[in-house]
């Protein structure tokens, strides 16, 4: 009976571990990189924009050709979407250009050459 308890437990901590890394995503993504695109002066400012480079950018490819189902950060593997949020409060510290990885994720898509 405790280890059913232990393990009901765990389950549960790692749903809210995966809610709370898909709210700071979301965070991320639709509220603190939109916030400051324009004074940066970075060639995307939509949330749905921030999500494709950072997603292709933790897949190093287009994330649909990784993620099966929509919407991609909550089918995401964890691994994938830590990386996403690793990458994207890198972008908002500035230990990161999102204008490369912007191109970087237009080259995946056939859209750009992409930078040697």
């Amino acid at each position: 009976m405790k280890e059913q308890v232990n393990a009901m437990e765990d389950l549960f901590e790692e749903a809210r571990a995966r809610h709370d890394l898909e709210r700071r995503w979301l965070r991320l993504t639709q509220d603190d990189l939109p916030a400051v695109a324009k004074e940066r002066g970075w060639p995307i400012c939509e949330d749905h924009c921030f999500q494709r480079v950072l997603l292709d950018a933790a897949c190093g490819a287009c994330w649909y050709d990784k993620i099966p189902k929509r919407p991609a950060y909550r089918f995401a593997p964890d691994e994938v979407l830590m990386r996403a949020v690793d990458l994207a409060a890198a972008v908002l510290d500035g230990q990161e250009d999102m204008t490369a990885l912007n191109r970087q994720s237009l080259g995946f898509r056939g859209k750009i050459q992409p930078s040697p």
